[in-house]
């Protein structure tokens, strides 16, 4: 008989927002009648830019056409848009890279789960925890996590970093004594928190990472809602980051991309670890698994960096902001301590005592007919938090928080 990879077998549960579909679904079967409102899942509801559809609808064009048509593209993406990339999102900050440290692809989380094949598995994995569900998953389902311990709800092999209010959910960097993670996992702007992390810490961790050899996976999907002024748009404005961090960035969340799928991965060419070259290890592989992004995305990816692209994605990142500052103040207004939502389009709410996160799931769908991600399922310091997005209409979120305060 084949043998199946039995690190699926190994997960405690079911995936965090196939279980919150689970029960929404099951309740929703039960009451046919009643609308269900979402402030769980970060999906967008805006629709596209017009920029965007315009240079898509035009691609679309080129490609009926012979003298227009595009087969196979370039395996890290058109060189047009990488220098859009480059020259929209790190020369304002005072970062340089080589074309070719750009590689596309269609979103960051796949690339959150692809760039572990570069490293081996005897290596101890670091988080931020509360943490985004991906880092942790996809070690375990390529045998790098060790095995699960229920009484902890931990994996061997990963090291967590607790994140809590007091330290305004960022992580602290270990000590002289404490274990020296191999990958660290960073998320700013932070889900599910909704924090963001100070350039002097980024810093710090960047140093930390350079002194003991670690490297640094740094997830920036939400850097298009930074409010805080001085806060880093990049790790790369830390000294000495290319000598140890990845990047990862998503077109989904700053220009409404979930159902396009686009993003891209920075692996500089100073990143050599053993003499090895990261940058040439990841080109290898995507050769092998990987034929590129359409034309087509890409030329919707261009236009966001064109000034009518960035004018109407920076009013939609505007009006998502604005609900996250609706769910803060009427979440408040009831009695709630509220996180986030000011840097990033997530709203962390601490839960009445007594109650756990999925116990408050389940209320607040049954009463309000309202949906949240429960905490716990970031992790066990998400438990006694609730997370909400911003990503609904207005009038659906103020129409969720409306019954909230009426119901709950």
């Amino acid at each position: 008989m084949i043998k199946l990879n039995e690190n699926f077998f190994k997960f405690p549960g079911g995936y965090l927002f196939a279980e919150m579909g689970k029960r929404s679904a099951a309740y929703q079967a039960e009451h046919p009648d009643k609308e269900i409102i979402s402030l769980g899942i970060g999906d967008v509801t805006l629709p596209l830019a017009k920029p965007v559809t315009d240079a898509m609808q035009k691609a679309v064009a080129e490609m009926a056409a012979k003298e227009t048509f595009h087969g196979y593209g370039n395996v890290r993406g058109y060189e047009w848009l990488r220098k859009a990339v480059l020259d929209g999102d790190y020369v304002p900050y005072g970062v340089h890279f080589d074309l070719d440290e750009i590689f596309m692809n269609d979103g960051s989380k796949t690339d959150c789960g692809n760039i572990i094949e570069l490293f081996g598995n005897e290596l101890t994995i670091a988080v931020c925890e509360p943490t985004y569900p991906v880092y942790v998953d996809a070690n375990v389902m390529a045998g790098k996590a060790g095995d699960y311990h229920a009484e902890t709800g931990q994996w061997d092999h990963v090291l967590y970093l607790p994140c809590r209010a007091e330290s305004d959910f960022a992580p602290v960097v270990p000590g002289e004594n404490d274990p020296v993670p191999d990958l660290i996992y960073l998320c700013y702007p932070n889900n599910p928190t909704g924090a963001m992390i100070s350039k002097e810490l980024l810093q710090q961790w960047v140093d930390y990472a350079r002194a003991h050899g670690s490297v640094i996976l740094y997830d920036g999907a939400y850097v298009g809602f930074i409010d805080t002024p001085g806060a880093p748009h990049t790790i790369y404005e830390c000294e000495g980051a290319k000598e140890c961090a990845i990047e990862l960035r998503s077109f989904s969340k700053t220009a409404g991309f979930t159902g396009v799928r686009l993003g891209y991965t920075i692996v500089p060419k100073e990143l050599v670890i053993g003499g090895k070259s990261l940058n040439a290890m990841w080109f290898r592989r995507q050769r092998t698994k990987c034929n590129g992004i359409s034309y087509i995305t890409q030329r919707g990816g261009e236009a966001v960096y064109t000034p009518e692209g960035r004018k109407e994605t920076a009013a939609q990142i505007a009006y998502y902001r604005n609900n996250c500052a609706v769910i803060r103040r009427e979440m408040e207004a009831l009695g709630y301590t509220v996180y986030g939502g000011k840097d990033a389009p997530y709203v962390w709410v601490k839960l009445p005592a007594g109650e756990t996160s999925w116990q408050y799931f389940d209320r607040l769908l049954a009463d309000a007919n309202v949906i949240g991600a429960p905490g716990s399922g970031f992790g066990p310091s998400g438990e006694g938090y609730f997370r909400f997005t911003g990503f609904n209409t207005l009038e659906k979120t103020e129409e969720a928080l409306e019954r909230i305060r009426k119901k709950m």
